[in-house]
């Protein structure tokens, strides 16, 4: 009785002996001894019906398709082809598809096309093109940091484009084309980096009280600058202001359970720091990075006092409260009517390395002082960037309304600004009076008059 092997998938390949002829095929079905064929038998679950895979015929090579035949038996008086019933003709190795011009397979991937994404604006596709450009030039993998190493020829890049003058809105487009165009280029995923416009060292420095639910997305937009330096100082704070900051960030967080008060933290913050340019930031606001980059930059274009403009988003005069005339006064006063109502009262600002020597770390204690001493001795105070901190600012019970303690507080801040610098001018500052003889009132003329009529 001949052996049963019943449901078995047996998926045949029959390769024609002669090439473009389709007697063979109907030879291999009269007998196998004179076809070379692979049998390979792979059980299946029984009653299930054996998908087909295309109609068996030959191609213009005179290879015949594989076909999958369902077999309820085969007997074991005809041995299967290559088991001792036929020749197993020698199967040729398969030859690997030579690379092209004989590059590596990084090289191959370098040289394909890649594109910018759609809508993308010029300034990012020229920093696109300048980004898949240095990858081909040189790798980060053995960078210890990798996101300023990628700065550094970013620089370089971008002193190419020969634009210094396109505004830091172009800058920023170009320098996010660039980070993109080098990762994709290298078939990485581009991570969120935003490069910097300067060489020098940069620290941010943050004051924080109670900012448990603003601190770590402030933290992670500062994360994606390439900073030396990040201080969050954090001051009488009764939530988890300390475990966010610690928790998303590798900052420096230095904590202090008794409250400092207002702008101590910058003075402690400039204390710690090193570094060339420092970025000041409150933990109650949180900017994106694009929107610190030219405060930054300031510095690097030769400012020394980097100021918020935020003229654009104030009422007309009569409508302002007093703390915001009082600003525009000390800035008339001081000669500068051009910086209007901005100030180093407001964040962010910058300062670079000769301000905080010019000025004393002291003096950031009190921001209107330090703005006044920076006008006196000569240092370069300007604005630098445009944020609305007026929307953005965190309303608390003792900066709301009208004299409120923060409100007074800044008045004196701004009058103790006009004292030390009468101290140091004279009590009209820079603006003298020409158009009286006052000498005839009071000093020598009046004694010389009265001498004269003594005498008669």
């Amino acid at each position: 009785m001949p052996h049963i092997i019943p449901d078995l998938r047996v998926r045949v390949h029959i390769q024609s002996r002669n090439r473009g002829s389709v007697q063979d095929k109907e030879a291999h079905d009269q007998s196998h001894s004179d076809t070379s064929a692979t049998l390979h038998a792979t059980a299946t679950k029984p009653g299930v019906r054996p998908r087909r895979h295309g109609k068996t015929g030959s191609d213009r090579h005179g290879k015949i398709e594989r076909r999958v035949l369902r077999c309820s038996s085969l007997t074991a008086g005809s041995a299967p082809v290559g088991k001792g019933g036929g020749k197993r003709r020698h199967q040729q190795p398969k030859r690997k598809r030579p690379s092209s011009s004989g590059k590596s397979r990084a090289a191959r991937h370098h040289s394909q096309d890649i594109s910018p994404p759609r809508n993308a604006s010029a300034a990012f596709e020229a920093g696109f093109r300048l980004g898949c450009r240095d990858a081909r030039r040189f790798s980060l993998e053995h960078e210890s940091c990798r996101q300023k190493a990628l700065n550094r020829h970013w620089l370089q890049a971008w002193g190419e484009l020969g634009e210094p003058d396109a505004g830091w809105a172009s800058f920023v487009d170009a320098a996010k084309g660039y980070v993109n165009g080098y990762f994709r280029s290298r078939r990485q995923r581009s991570p969120d980096w935003l490069m910097l416009p300067t060489a020098r060292s940069v620290a941010a420095i943050v004051s924080v009280m109670n900012e448990e639910a603003t601190i770590g997305r402030l933290l992670q937009q500062l994360e994606r600058l390439p900073l030396n330096e990040v201080f969050v100082l954090v001051n009488g704070s009764t939530d988890g202001s300390f475990d966010s900051a610690r928790k998303h960030s590798d900052a420096v967080v230095v904590s202090y359970p008794q409250q400092l008060g207002h702008d101590v933290g910058r003075a402690l913050g400039a204390k710690l720091a090193q570094s060339d340019i420092l970025l000041y930031l409150d933990g109650d606001m949180v900017l994106p990075a694009e929107e610190m980059v030219p405060f930054i930059g300031g510095i690097e274009n030769g400012l020394d006092v980097a100021l918020n403009d935020i003229s654009p988003y104030l009422r007309v005069f009569s409508r302002r409260d007093e703390v915001t005339r009082m600003k525009q006064f000390l800035n008339t006063a001081l000669g500068r009517s051009d910086l209007q109502a901005n100030s180093m009262t407001a964040v962010p600002h910058a300062l670079s390395r000769r301000a905080i020597e010019t000025l004393g770390i002291a003096s950031l204690m009190v921001p209107p002082k330090a703005q006044a001493l920076a006008v006196h001795h000569g240092l370069r105070v300007d604005v630098a960037g445009s944020v609305d901190v007026i929307k953005k600012n965190k309303r608390r019970k003792h900066n709301t309304g009208t004299r409120n303690l923060v409100a007074d507080m800044i008045i004196g801040d701004h009058i103790e600004a006009l004292a030390l610098i009468a101290g140091m001018s004279g009590a009209r500052l820079s603006f003298e009076d020409v158009l009286r003889n006052r000498s005839y009132v009071e000093g020598e003329a009046v004694e010389a008059r009265q001498h004269d009529s003594s005498t008669q």
